[in-house]
């Protein structure tokens, strides 16, 4: 695969950054995800479980910009997307990994409240949430179940995330 070819594949992944599609990821853009996320599940943004996603978005998002937002200006382009994030995570998806972690925690935490992992219909609502097409969605959940007990767990849901943010293919 082409640097090219490997820049225009990752850029197509800014759109899932881009809540609000203005071009640029910012603050709130994880914000919004965040707000969206616990609308969906019913949890109140000042329970424990919300304030926890709202911490783990902007963990996320400080993580983003260090590495990303190379004009310093709180808001990364799609360019500073492919040619600050993506470049330096690519040879090292557990440092995206680190950066995502605690919102992806935070994210399982509000989807299932008993702690025994999220069901593949709940991450299939997840990834609704964050605009992965319903298709899509659904299948890229039951592929999250590597056990087959029909539950995603964080372990699983890290890495791959990693992966899919670093790895065009």
């Amino acid at each position: 695969m082409t640097g090219t070819e490997y820049e225009r594949r990752i850029a197509a992944r800014f759109a899932a950054f881009d809540q609000d599609g203005n071009g640029y990821i910012d603050r709130e853009d994880f914000s919004a995800a965040a707000k969206a996320l616990l609308a969906e599940f019913g949890v109140p943004a000042r329970s424990g479980r919300g304030q926890e996603l709202y911490a783990g978005a902007e963990a996320f998002w400080q993580g983003m910009a260090g590495i990303a937002d190379r004009d310093g200006d709180q808001r990364i382009t799609r360019e500073e997307f492919v040619t600050g994030a993506v470049k330096r995570l690519r040879d090292n998806p557990e440092r995206f990994a680190e950066i995502a972690r605690p919102f992806l925690h935070a994210a399982l935490a509000v989807a299932a409240a008993d702690g025994s992992g999220v069901s593949v219909a709940d991450t299939t609502r997840v990834l609704a949430v964050f605009h992965v097409p319903a298709e899509a969605a659904g299948a890229v959940a039951a592929a999250l179940d590597t056990d087959g007990d029909g539950r995603v767990a964080e372990a699983d849901v890290v890495p791959a995330l990693a992966r899919y943010f670093t790895v065009p293919e």
